[in-house]
């Protein structure tokens, strides 16, 4: 494809990935571009090979061809992986020796929607990096150090065998339902459990794109429905659910119950913080206070931080944590693992706590309190105005209460907290509010929306 003048949509640059609506916004003239911006980025720090590997998106495989002919135009080489869940593609940069690529994902956003996640050295590419690639790919000075070669490999095999080496599952036989929502997960999730020795209900987990039964983002309740009812019918110790490449893991009960990720690392954290006495327990500002409460208890120290993937595994290199999660499912394990976010990964560990004990899943949390809360609500709000907003919303409020403000406005209201912040991925606010009673989590959720519709932009609350 020759180099041709491009206008790229700025607001596809978002704060750990580059996403946007495919037939519109990643034309394959925009992502030769970003091709050319991210092989002459490798370039200039001293690299020569990049690895791209893709989701089972319909737009998938015509940005992998753009994208390819784009970084080999620079004259880097490309490892082509195929199709493969993120974490597939994280491990295969340890696997291969390679220290830059780039994932084709869109991960949980609608079908019409794809984009990048760009990976250097031990972590992804967020905030300014990202906007550096944005001035790179808009001002044309691209390397042209002759033509790249592009090669194959299948890392899938590789990545399985190693899981599996990792976690040692105890005597306790586990059956559970494994919903791949026909995403990329499909795969790879069902041979894992097999593999591990489980015995697997499999729920839509051959590949389609176009999701016939519901998308695989198991963040929204009504798709854990068929989940939910092969859990309750068939017998089954819990089920996993996965998004659409894999990255991020949904949980139901024996009972069928959702187990949300707040609650998943208060698990994990009992199994962890006795081995690693005292360490810091980075807190997503979504998360419970149950969950700060039961670090607490186990001697970690809570540190609250920002939502979002590349955020969280920087900050976890910066200071050295040995896990932490968000409760959209990403879970980062850097105790026994690499620190990046894997849901077989943490399916695995999981599966390995509830194999050693007699008691059931929803018997391991009995004891966690279960506070009155709304669920993570999205509140449409143009890209162009949600900042403002949030800023704004900090404003009054801490002239109210106290106030966290490492990543929008977590309130501290006397009887529990409320959450107002612009989502990293989509023209949206985060809300959620939590309470110790349900009488306080209504009058949290009036405040809330009160000071939100002073903001004609703002769309209404549906909590």
């Amino acid at each position: 494809m020759a180099a041709v003048e491009v206008r790229i949509n700025p607001e596809i640059f978002r704060e750990y990935d580059i996403r946007g609506v495919a037939e519109r916004d990643l034309t394959s003239d925009v992502v030769y571009t970003l091709g050319q911006a991210i092989g002459t980025f490798l370039q200039n720090a001293g690299e020569k090979e990049a690895i791209v590997g893709r989701d089972n998106r319909i737009s998938s495989p015509r940005l992998r061809d753009a994208l390819v002919d784009g970084i080999t135009s620079t004259g880097c080489n490309v490892l082509d992986i195929g199709v493969v869940i993120t974490p597939a593609f994280y491990y295969a940069r340890i696997l291969y020796g390679i220290n830059g690529g780039a994932m084709i994902t869109a991960s949980h956003n609608p079908p019409e929607f794809n984009g990048f996640k760009v990976a250097f050295g031990p972590g992804t590419l967020y905030g300014e990096q990202i906007q550096d690639l944005r001035k790179l790919a808009e001002s044309g000075d691209f390397a042209r150090d002759g033509r790249g070669r592009v090669s194959t490999a299948g890392p899938r095999d590789a990545y399985i065998s190693m899981l599996a080496g990792k976690i040692q599952l105890g005597p306790r036989r586990l059956k559970v339902a494994v919903d791949c929502g026909n995403g990329t997960a499909s795969f790879f999730a069902g041979d894992l459990m097999h593999k591990l020795g489980c015995d697997v209900i499999p729920l839509y987990c051959e590949s389609d794109p176009g999701f016939p039964n519901h998308f695989p983002d198991p963040v929204r309740p009504q798709n854990l429905g068929a989940l939910i009812d092969a859990v309750r019918s068939q017998g089954a110790d819990l089920g996993v659910a996965y998004d659409g490449d894999g990255d991020r893991i949904g949980v139901v009960d024996e009972k069928g119950d959702i187990i949300w990720g707040d609650r998943l690392m208060v698990l994990f954290w009992r199994e962890i913080l006795p081995k690693h006495p005292g360490a810091t327990a980075i807190i997503e500002v979504k998360c419970s206070q149950a969950l700060v409460e039961e670090v607490e208890r186990l001697g970690g120290k809570p540190m609250f931080y920002r939502t979002g993937h590349s955020l969280i595994k920087a900050k976890m290199r910066e200071i050295g944590a040995v896990f932490t999660g968000e409760m959209s499912g990403h879970m980062f394990f850097a105790d026994e693992y690499y620190g990046f976010d894997d849901a077989l990964y943490a399916s695995a560990r999981l599966l390995r706590i509830l194999s050693n004990t007699d008691a059931t899943l929803s018997e391991l949390l009995g004891d966690v309190p279960k506070y009155p809360a709304t669920p993570e609500t999205r509140v449409p709000c143009p890209d162009r105005e949600k900042f403002n907003v949030v800023r704004s919303i900090q404003e009054h409020f801490k002239a109210l209460y106290p106030v966290i403000d490492i990543d929008g406005a977590r309130i501290i209201f006397p009887s529990g907290w409320g959450l107002v912040r612009a989502s990293n991925t989509g023209p949206e606010l985060v809300v959620r509010a939590e309470a110790k009673t349900g009488d306080a989590l209504d009058k949290i959720k009036k405040e809330i929306e009160d000071a939100l519709r002073s903001f004609p932009a703002v769309g209404a609350v549906r909590w």
